[in-house]
């Protein structure tokens, strides 16, 4: 039976991958864990049974607690952060309700690392201009919405990956990187088990605007162009980084809700 204090997963697969997407908060038991070692697309794994030594990290956010079943330990997770003063909700049908819907799952196995905090830490060339600031925004949104991202010399992006224990991406000879055709926001999109029709339409573009074949998708003059504008607009690549944030969520949004849509100046002139 629904609680005020829960939502559907039809209600939460509209919010995840926007900017209002509550914090999503993975508390399965260990052993339900180990049978599916996946994730929801941006949440994270917490131990339920130390709400106290958490709970300070999403201050200022609402919060959504999957467990198992959406029963006992999201519920009692909830209301513990909700009597910490965080608005918490918890997910109908918990882990097993999303995935008996064939919804995105993100293998655990692929995740690089976390580091004290428990953020995971990434790197790649400095001066992004489209792959380098469309995969780290696939990233806050899916997988990590507290990544932290580096911004280095081309020729040092492998060894600050292994000094600091940071994922390299987006150059030559690593894992996350271009495949024959495809650019390393298609490799993340395959890899981490997000190809959803509006992302795949999204990694069109966004190939089309990386790799100069812009006849792929009739949007990707436009992506390449605001692209460019970012990168001579800011000369601090974090700064243009969380410009390009909203960038590309408003083209997120376009792949999910609007390609349909048309618009045009009104034609019909007033009779005399």
């Amino acid at each position: 039976m629904s609680s005020i204090n829960s939502i559907s997963v039809e209600k939460l697969v509209r919010l995840i991958g926007t900017p209002k997407c509550p914090a999503l908060v993975d508390v399965r038991a260990d052993e339900d864990f180990a049978l599916s070692p996946f994730l929801l697309p941006g949440s994270v794994r917490r131990p339920f049974g130390d709400v106290n030594g958490w709970a300070a990290a999403l201050r200022g956010r609402s919060a959504m607690v999957i467990c198992q079943k959406g029963l006992k330990l999201s519920h009692g997770v909830a209301a513990l952060l909700r009597d910490a003063g965080i608005p918490a909700e918890v997910l109908e049908g918990g882990y097993l309700g999303w995935e008996s819907a064939g919804l995105p799952r993100v293998p655990t196995g692929k995740l690089p690392p976390q580091n004290t905090q428990g953020r995971t830490l990434w790197v790649t060339r400095e001066r992004p201009k489209i792959d380098r600031i469309a995969c780290p925004w696939l990233i806050r949104r899916f997988i990590d919405p507290a990544a932290l991202f580096m911004f280095v010399a081309p020729s040092e992006v492998s060894a600050v990956g292994e000094k600091f224990d940071a994922a390299p991406f987006d150059i030559e000879g690593v894992f996350w990187s271009h495949r024959g055709e495809l650019c390393t926001f298609d490799v993340m999109i395959e890899e981490f088990g997000l190809a959803t029709p509006p992302l795949l339409r999204l990694a069109t573009i966004v190939r089309a605007a990386d790799t100069a074949r812009l006849d792929l998708a009739p949007e990707a003059p436009g992506l390449l162009a605001a692209s460019l504008g970012l990168s001579r607009m800011y000369a601090d690549d974090l700064e243009q980084l969380e410009a390009g944030l909203g960038l590309y969520d408003a083209f997120y949004r376009w792949c999910r809700d609007a390609s349909t849509e048309t618009h045009n100046w009104p034609t019909a002139k007033t009779k005399a």
